[in-house]
């Protein structure tokens, strides 16, 4: 993805980004019925409706690439499946099984439901062009910041996020905390959460630098 000026970004128009906010609109409501456990849905959107209204307020004095939006619409999108089943819950297998005959976890050998993994993983992928694009806007890095500050900027998301569930575990407790955390007995798991989403990052801005390098010699 090349980069995206101002002049460029403004005349491109709403029309993108309020379609894919009508889509989302849908997806939030049709998944908003009878999800798995009222409680952790609402806890899971609770980033939904802080990080949407933002982007909509703010939308004249910062329109992002209709690829930042692309890419943001569909993390919202499995963010959503996680909020309806939670995440430790999400039938994956089952979906697999019935066009395959198969599982993921029975071809992989794995003993736990990795959807969460799965989303970490994406969240550094599909965020971190919003994130450089917010960067350059605001506080545009030079050198070898320009590498180093949205991976570091992207992990602050996640060091964020763990925190923010571990005092939600803390101040709800039982069976809420426990499917808000949704470790399913790995004591590693919030490392192992931040870690995949660094790595999602870093390979996305891995990416988007040789993209832009092509682009810059067109």
């Amino acid at each position: 993805m090349p980069s995206v000026s101002p002049a460029r970004q403004a005349a491109a128009g709403p029309r993108y980004p309020l379609a894919l906010l009508g889509l989302f609109s849908v997806w939030w409501v049709a998944l908003a019925i009878a999800p798995r456990y009222r409680q952790d849905w609402a806890l899971e959107n609770a980033i939904v409706v802080i990080a949407v209204p933002i982007l909509i307020f703010t939308y004249r004095n910062l329109r992002f690439s209709n690829t930042a939006y692309t890419f943001f619409f569909v993390f919202l999108l499995l963010h959503e499946v996680g909020a309806h089943y939670t995440y430790s819950e999400v039938p994956y297998d089952a979906w697999v099984r019935t066009f395959t005959g198969t599982t993921v976890n029975e071809v992989f050998g794995f003993t736990r439901n990795h959807y969460d993994r799965l989303v970490h993983f994406l969240y550094g992928v599909l965020v971190l062009p919003m994130a450089v694009e917010l960067l350059d806007a605001k506080a545009p890095p030079a050198g070898v910041w320009r590498v180093l500050l949205p991976i570091f900027f992207m992990n602050s998301h996640a060091v964020i996020f763990e925190t923010i569930e571990w005092l939600a575990a803390l101040a709800f407790g039982g069976e809420l905390g426990q499917a808000y955390l949704g470790t399913q007995g790995d004591v590693w798991d919030a490392q192992a959460d931040m870690a995949l989403a660094m790595v999602g990052s870093a390979l996305s801005l891995t990416v988007l630098m040789l993209l832009r390098r092509r682009y810059s010699r067109v």
